[in-house]
């Protein structure tokens, strides 16, 4: 073993828990500050031959920890931002559809009532056949990007979208005007 990379492991050994510790305290997750330290100590033992070991490599391993803690939380906002988004525009879809029922006086339909009904005929189906239908439907993604997030084929989107289909037809066939505004595109 190199005389290096021996220095290295030291290196290592003396710094990990600390800078595990340093990171948390930007992160608050545990699972978080170890990954952290560990893609930075990574970075280290790959950049070792090219970085100047007379530079303050102490220094650098800190700054190099925040700055990935700082890229990780501008990560998880962007996601939470992404969810809340979400969630605003299926609210806002469903307010609509839920006002469009409401001009065709369906007066026994409430907008609990709605939910209810279809929460309860969505909970009917197989979970991966919810989940599909949920982001296809629901959230309007597209059968190709369906497939890639859930690493299926198309075609197994395709049939699982058409299970949900024929499941909620009959789930929903007594509310055949709240079918038809919830599975319309």
């Amino acid at each position: 073993m190199s005389e290096q990379k021996m220095d290295f492991e030291n290196f290592y050994i003396t710094w990990y828990s600390r800078v595990k510790y340093f990171a948390r305290d930007y992160v608050l997750s545990d699972e978080d500050a170890e990954n952290i330290a560990q893609d930075v100590f990574m970075e280290l033992y790959r950049k070792q031959e090219i970085l100047d070991f007379h530079l303050n490599l102490i220094a650098y391993l800190f700054t190099s920890v925040k700055n990935k803690c700082i890229d990780h939380l501008r990560r998880k906002l962007l996601e939470q931002e992404a969810i809340v988004k979400m969630q605003e525009e299926f609210d806002l879809s469903f307010r609509m559809k839920f006002d469009s029922l409401e001009a065709l006086e369906l007066d026994e339909l409430s907008e609990d009532n709605i939910k209810e009904v279809v929460e309860k005929a969505l909970q009917t189906l197989p979970a991966r056949c919810r989940e599909i239908f949920v982001l296809s439907k629901l959230q309007g993604k597209k059968q190709k990007d369906i497939a890639e997030e859930l690493n299926i084929s198309v075609k197994t989107v395709e049939s699982q979208i058409a299970i949900a289909y024929r499941k909620l037809r009959g789930e929903l066939k007594h509310h055949l005007p709240l079918l038809l505004f919830l599975l319309s595109p």
